[in-house]
C-alpha cells in the first residue's frame, strides 16, 4: 500500500503546475443487512415467491447485485462499503453464520466494512472466520483487541485504498456499548468514538491522505456528534440506528446527506431495502465541494440477477433442517388462535410476553407488551419444532427495549383495547403487569383500569409519572398497530435485540416440558 502511495505522490509531483481537476467519487453503501439474502415485504419480513412475482417485495442480494453493477457503470470512480450488522436476522445466519454474508459481499465487491455489534453475536470466533474469508478489510477503530488473539492483527482501525489514482482513508466505528448488545468476550474493550476517530484521522493525514470516510455502526445521533467534535472527516457512512435519510420522502429522519460541521452523513435504512448512492466531488486539497445523492429503493424495478437467485435457492435447501429441528416439548396445546388472542389473555400471548421479559429482565426491564397480531398460530402438544415457532412468529421481529412514563404505558394499553370489537392485532399481551378493561367505555376514553406492575413487594399500582423500562418487538416500538406513543428518539431505545422467534424457542427449551397457562393478568369487566 505504501508503494502505491509513493507512486501516486510521484505522479502528483510530475504534474505540478498543471491545472488540478476535481475528483469525483461515488460512495455506494449498505448497512444493517441482517442476513436478508432473500427479498422482504413492506414490513421487513420474509416475502414469498408469489408476492415477489407480483412486485410486492424489496431487496434481496439478487437485486443488490444488479443495482451495484448499474451504479458502477454510471460512476467515474466508485467504492462499495458497509456500515455493519451483516450478521443475524434470518435462518441463513442461524445455519451458515457469517459464511453466506462473506460469499455475497465478495461477489458484490465491497471495498471495506465496519464491525457492527451483531458481528459479535456468536463471539470473536465467528467474526474471525468471516474476516478470514472476505476479500476486503474489516475495520474498528474504537476497540482495543490486543488481548483477543483471534482478532489481533485481523481487524484494522483504518485502511487506505486507491481509487482512480487517489488515496481514500477509511475508518471503522463500532457501538461503544457492544458489551451490552452482543458477546464480544472479556478480552475486548470499546471506547468513545470521537478520540478514536480523531487519532486515525491524524494518522492518515500524516501519511498524506486528504479524503477520509468513516464507516460508523454507531447510530445517526452519534454520527452527528463525531462530525461536530472531530476535524478532517469528509463523509460518515452510518448504520446501527436503521435510519432512512432522503430528500424526497416525508418519512425520512433527515436529508441525504445530513451535513454537520461540513461532514456529509449518510445512512440507507436497513435489510437491503435501499442501496445508498452518494456522489461526492473533492477539490485538489481534499475538500468536499459538492455532495448529492439519494438511497435507491430495491423494488421490482430492479431486475434480480439470475446467478445470485440460483445460488440463494441452493443455499436455502438445508434451512429445512432448522425448521424441522425439535427445540422443546409442550405438556399441552398452546392456544394462539387469533380469535382468542386478539380479544383476551391467551396462552401464546403469555408465553411470548414471558419469554421477552425473561430475556431482558437482567437489564432492569419491568414490563413486556406484545401485539397479538404478531402471533400467527397455535402449537400442538408434544415435541415443538423450530418450524412451529417460526409459524407462530414469522416476522423476523427483534426485541426492542425503551423507557416510557407510566402514563405512556396506560396510553399503550388504551390503544391495545381500542379495536377489540374489530378483532384487531393491536390487542396487548403482557408480562410483568396486570390490567382490566371495560368494553362498555368508548375507545381511548378510559377503557383501561387497575393497571398493576410487578415489584419486589408484589404487584403495585402503576405510577403515571414514573419512568418504566419496557420490552416489545421492533414493529410495535416503531409505531406499528397504533402504538405511536412508543415511537421517537427520546426513549433511550434499542430496537435491534435478538430475534423474537429465537428468544421464544430458547425460553420453551429452558422450561420444557412447557406448561401453557392463564393467570388472570388481563381481566374484562
Amino acid at each position: 500500500m505504501l508503494t502505491r502511495f509513493l507512486a501516486s505522490a510521484a505522479i502528483l509531483g510530475l504534474t505540478a503546475g498543471m491545472a488540478a481537476a476535481d475528483y469525483k467519487l461515488t460512495i455506494l453503501h449498505t448497512n444493517d443487512f441482517h442476513a436478508r439474502f432473500e427479498p422482504i415485504n413492506k414490513y421487513d419480513s420474509g416475502c414469498d415467491a408469489e408476492d415477489n412475482a407480483e412486485g410486492k417485495c424489496f431487496g434481496g442480494s439478487a437485486r443488490l447485485v444488479t443495482a451495484v453493477n448499474d451504479a458502477r457503470g454510471r460512476a467515474e470512480n466508485s467504492i462499495l462499503v458497509d456500515g455493519g450488522d451483516q450478521f443475524q436476522g434470518s435462518l441463513f445466519y442461524t445455519y451458515y453464520k457469517g459464511k453466506v454474508a462473506a460469499e455475497f459481499m465478495n461477489k458484490l465487491g465491497y471495498n471495506a466494512m465496519t464491525v457492527g455489534n451483531h458481528e459479535f453475536d456468536d463471539g470473536p470466533e465467528v467474526l474471525r472466520g468471516f474476516v478470514d474469508t472476505v476479500d476486503f478489510p474489516v475495520l474498528m477503530s474504537n476497540a482495543d483487541i490486543r488481548d483477543e488473539e483471534l482478532l489481533t492483527d485481523k481487524i484494522k482501525k483504518s485502511t487506505i485504498i486507491e481509487v482512480g489514482g487517489e488515496m481514500i482513508g477509511l475508518i471503522g466505528l463500532t457501538p461503544e456499548d457492544t458489551h451490552d448488545l452482543a458477546s464480544p468476550g472479556p478480552n475486548i474493550t470499546f471506547s468513545d468514538p470521537v478520540p478514536a476517530v480523531q487519532a486515525e484521522v491524524d494518522r492518515l493525514t500524516g501519511e498524506g491522505v486528504n479524503k477520509i470516510i468513516v464507516l460508523s455502526h454507531s447510530g445517526y445521533g452519534v454520527d452527528q456528534r463525531v462530525a461536530q467534535e472531530t476535524t478532517g472527516v469528509d463523509v460518515i457512512v452510518g448504520g446501527h440506528s436503521n435510519t432512512y435519510l432522503s430528500n424526497v420522502s416525508d418519512k425520512a429522519a433527515g436529508p441525504y446527506p445530513t451535513v454537520v460541521n461540513g461532514v456529509q452523513i449518510v445512512q440507507a435504512y436497513a435489510y437491503g431495502k435501499f442501496l445508498g448512492e452518494l456522489n461526492v466531488t473533492f477539490d485538489d486539497d481534499g475538500n468536499v465541494v459538492e455532495a448529492a445523492g439519494e438511497p435507491l429503493i430495491m423494488d421490482n424495478s430492479v431486475t434480480e440477477d439470475q446467478a445470485a437467485l440460483d445460488r440463494i435457492a441452493e443455499l436455502a435447501v438445508p434451512l429445512d433442517e432448522i425448521r424441522n429441528k425439535v427445540v422443546a416439548d409442550s405438556a399441552d396445546a398452546i392456544e394462539g388462535d387469533r380469535a382468542v388472542c386478539r380479544v383476551q389473555e391467551c396462552q401464546m400471548g403469555n408465553l411470548v410476553a414471558d419469554a421477552m421479559l425473561a430475556r431482558v429482565a437482567d437489564q432492569g426491564v419491568q414490563i413486556a407488551i406484545a401485539n397479538s397480531g404478531g402471533l400467527r398460530a397455535s402449537i400442538d402438544p408434544g415435541e415443538v419444532t423450530m418450524g412451529e415457532v417460526l409459524t407462530v412468529l414469522p416476522f423476523q421481529n427483534t426485541l426492542s427495549t425503551f423507557e416510557i412514563s407510566g402514563q405512556g404505558v396506560i396510553d399503550a394499553l388504551e390503544n391495545g383495547v381500542s379495536q377489540v370489537e374489530e378483532v384487531k392485532g393491536r390487542f396487548p399481551q403482557v408480562a410483568g403487569m396486570t390490567f382490566a378493561w371495560d368494553a362498555s367505555v368508548a375507545p381511548n376514553e378510559g377503557r383501561v383500569s387497575d393497571v398493576m406492575v410487578a415489584s419486589g413487594e408484589g404487584f403495585v399500582p402503576i405510577d403515571p409519572a414514573a419512568t418504566y423500562l419496557v420490552v416489545t418487538n421492533n414493529y410495535v416500538r416503531n409505531g406499528g398497530d397504533g402504538y405511536n406513543m412508543f415511537e421517537g428518539d427520546d426513549k433511550n431505545a434499542y430496537d435491534f435485540g435478538p430475534d423474537l422467534a429465537d428468544v421464544t424457542a430458547e425460553y420453551l427449551a429452558e422450561n420444557a416440558p412447557y406448561q401453557p397457562y392463564l393467570d388472570g393478568r388481563i381481566k374484562q369487566k
